[in-house]
């Protein structure tokens, strides 16, 4: 069986790979993929898979918004982090989900619920109750932004908020930097920003900050009960996130 898992976070990554192992020796997962345009070049261009694990939340947007491009005929299990309303949409279709973190019975239920169902139903049915649950879920869903207006010279240019690594405040303006150091002054404050962003892709880890998770490589703990976030691209100065703060952005850094 081929199996292809799309998630952003590595960690949750490997676990669901050697959980799979203990469960399906036969599995062989040919590949991770971390965001909704890497998915759609590659379901574009291979054979489709025997089972798919997908996050709901990908690097650069809704992973629903693959079935808008590609065509995805195969089994698939979703991953998400608690959701009351999109678990509620999932079991009112009878799709099969895993809550985050991934536990090995919690696999072990959603591939036996698997089963059954195609067992019964067969693999189209389970495609069309998969739309289903993305049409209730982005009905339901806040609308956020997934690209930003930028000037350059007499030009406004967009940029894939997925492309972009974190946000600092210079000179009272919102600066957003991309993993490849580009800087692009977006104007405005952080706290309008944030209203715009998905609050699981990003975190406004202080008053001149706001970070996306998939930049943050680690933490590192700091006086005064502090953390330091560092992130995969070089910041002005070190992100502090206060004492009071900790506990939430834990939560947040590992949902």
């Amino acid at each position: 069986m081929k199996v292809i898992i799309l998630e952003d976070e590595q960690l949750t990554a490997q676990k669901l790979i050697r959980l799979l192992k203990e469960l399906m020796p036969d599995a062989e997962v040919i590949g991770v993929l971390q965001s909704v345009s890497e998915s759609v070049e590659w379901f574009a261009n291979n054979l489709m898979p025997d089972l798919v694990f997908m996050d709901i939340h990908l690097a650069d947007n809704l992973s629903f918004s693959i079935f808008d491009s590609v065509e995805i005929t195969c089994p698939i299990i979703f991953t998400t982090a608690y959701d009351e309303y999109a678990l509620k949409a999932f079991e009112v279709n009878s799709i099969d989900y895993l809550l985050k973190p991934v536990s090995r019975s919690s696999l072990q239920r959603a591939l036996d619920k698997l089963n059954r169902f195609t067992a019964v139903h067969g693999a189209q049915e389970h495609i069309e109750l998969i739309k289903k649950v993305a049409d209730t879920i982005l009905r339901g869903s806040t609308s956020y932004k997934s690209s930003l207006l930028v000037s350059i010279g007499d030009r406004l240019i967009p940029i894939k908020v997925g492309n972009i690594a974190y946000f600092y405040l210079e000179d009272k303006n919102a600066v957003a930097v991309q993993y490849d150091g580009t800087k692009r002054r977006i104007g405005g404050l952080l706290d309008d920003l944030m209203k715009q962003l998905d609050p699981v892709m990003f975190y406004r880890a202080n008053r001149q900050f706001i970070v996306s998770k998939a930049a943050v490589t680690d933490i590192t703990t700091w006086f005064g009960n502090r953390v330091v976030i560092n992130l995969s691209v070089p910041a002005p100065e070190r992100i502090v996130v206060s004492r009071t703060k900790v506990q939430e952005f834990k939560k947040w850094f590992t949902e």
